[in-house]
């Protein structure tokens, strides 16, 4: 489907418009820091108004790349700028656009040092992730990809806590060391296609032995990035430091890139290497999910333990991903979608009161429900998505991946059930110690409830958890067209692969 303008390219460097004009102003610090907030709020506001056109315009019947934009881009390589969305991108566009404004909301009094910096990252950090799940080019897609580390590592050096360098340093040297090798499979994807067209390569049927070395390539970079075990000790530290606001993008959008990347190559792209590697990741994906939930019960930290519960419920997805039936891709996609707004207003709700006290021990709280109950009302709610109890978009994306786990495999199955049990311990016993019990600290005795601005950052996302747990079809019937041609296509190259070395043999003989 198409619209009267580029309306990806607008969504996609509309940010930037912003930024050149934070980056104009000019005055005394609190003057530019206050242009700066405003002018980002606003900005990122209109880009997301924007996306919902994307969202309004799109055809939900179709399993095609829709808005599509191409244009020449490095002359003579065939290298293009190209732009769409489908069923399996589209929201993940909306997810970016949606919490960057709640993130600038967040940081309006948090954020008090470079609030014109701040605001430049964020915006700039929106046109990257945009980009990255628009592009339909093999090297637009890994520029993307690759320079949403920039921002992420400034916002977590520079207005991190106390070890915030060494967090920062850690999450660029996980995510680069894995994106360098997937530069390689896209050189080699490219000379095997001959042009760089995501969709092209999705219909190009690869060697066999030539798969295995893409798969373990591309896999390097997205397992990093979702991230799997053992490769997910980044996460904890970079949370931790992060500022709020960074957690929220950093949980909310960018492990979801990881996820995204597995449904756009790996299981298009290379579907025997996928068939012969699936139990390696319904191993790994089962150990993410049982051994961070009990990692996660052993927290003392609010932000750590969320940061746990990250890697476990990814593990939800990365197994959905690979059942390689309906039910369990788009439980996945759902998951990832749920996870986005439950994770974000999760560390969301740790912000609130690391704000009031500045500190996330949980030790130190305790029957704070006394003084705030609005914040308990709010925290209750997503502490129970989180767990997937039935009428929240938690529940949703779990029944279908497991679902599709039991049509692939029953123990599967039933060893990633265990993490729904777990699930609801750790996060049930963060509830009752940060929000129940006696009031005796004094500091506790003197806070303050939610004021207006944060519940105006949690209220959509309130709405987003029953809406998106009470009709999933609204999220659900989009998704549908694009996953039944993901796996129709997975099921024809895998089948393409198998005649290949047959007629091979055909003609030898």
């Amino acid at each position: 489907m198409a619209m009267g303008f580029p309306i990806l390219s607008v969504i996609t460097f509309l940010p930037l418009v912003g930024v050149a004009f934070i980056l104009a102003q000019r005055g005394d610090e609190a003057t530019v820091a206050r242009v700066s907030r405003w002018a980002a709020l606003w900005t990122s506001l209109a880009t997301f108004a924007l996306s919902l056109l994307v969202w309004i315009n799109f055809d939900p019947t179709s399993a095609k790349f829709q808005f599509v934009e191409k244009h020449a881009w490095i002359q003579g390589f065939d290298i293009n700028y190209f732009m769409g969305v489908d069923g399996i991108s589209v929201f993940f566009v909306l997810l970016s656009t949606l919490l960057t404004p709640l993130c600038i909301l967040a940081s309006w009094e948090a954020v008090e040092k470079r609030v014109r910096e701040y605001m430049v990252a964020f915006l700039a950090l929106e046109t990257l992730m945009i980009g990255t799940f628009c592009a339909l080019d093999l090297v637009l897609f890994y520029v993307f990809f690759e320079c949403v580390l920039i921002p992420m590592f400034l916002i977590i050096g520079v207005w991190g806590g106390p070890r915030r360098v060494y967090s920062a340093f850690k999450f660029f040297l996980y995510t680069l060391l894995g994106s360098v090798l997937m530069l390689l499979a896209i050189l080699v994807v490219y000379r095997e296609v001959g042009n760089a067209d995501i969709p092209a390569a999705m219909a190009h049927v690869f060697p066999k032995t030539l798969q295995t070395w893409l798969w373990l390539a591309f896999f390097a970079s997205f397992a990093v990035k979702v991230p799997m075990w053992p490769v997910h000790t980044w996460l904890p530290d970079a949370h931790v430091e992060a500022p709020t606001a960074g957690s929220v993008i950093l949980a909310g959008v960018l492990l979801k890139m990881g996820g995204y990347g597995f449904l756009r190559f790996s299981l298009p792209m290379f579907p025997d290497a996928t068939v012969y590697f699936t139990p390696l990741v319904y191993t790994l994906s089962i150990v993410a999910i049982i051994y961070t939930s009990l990692v996660a019960l052993a927290q003392e930290d609010m932000k750590k333990l969320i940061a746990y519960s990250s890697v476990a419920h990814m593990g939800f997805v990365t197994l959905g991903t690979f059942t390689l039936t309906v039910q369990g891709v788009q439980g996945a996609i759902f998951q990832m979608l749920s996870h986005g707004v439950v994770s974000a207003a999760l560390f969301l709700v740790v912000g609130v009161v690391y704000d009031r006290l500045h500190t996330r021990e949980i030790a130190r709280y305790g029957g704070v429900v006394e003084r705030m109950p609005k914040y308990a009302l709010v925290f209750m709610i997503f502490m129970l998505a989180s767990v997937g109890l039935p009428g929240t978009s938690g529940f949703v994306g779990e029944f279908l991946v497991l679902l599709g786990a039991f049509q692939a495999n029953t123990w599967v199955c039933f060893l990633a059930a265990t993490g729904v049990v777990l699930g609801a311990a750790y996060m049930l016993v963060l509830y009752r110690r940060v929000i129940f019990g006696k009031l005796e600290k004094p500091d506790l005795k003197a806070l303050l409830d939610m004021n207006l601005r944060e519940i105006v950052v949690f209220a959509p996302l309130v709405l987003l958890v029953f809406w998106m747990g009470v009709y999933p079809a609204t999220f659900l019937k989009p998704t549908e067209p694009a996953v039944v041609e993901l796996i129709r296509k997975f099921n024809v190259q895998r089948s393409a692969s198998l005649e290949a070395p047959a007629q091979a043999a055909e003609v030898r003989q």
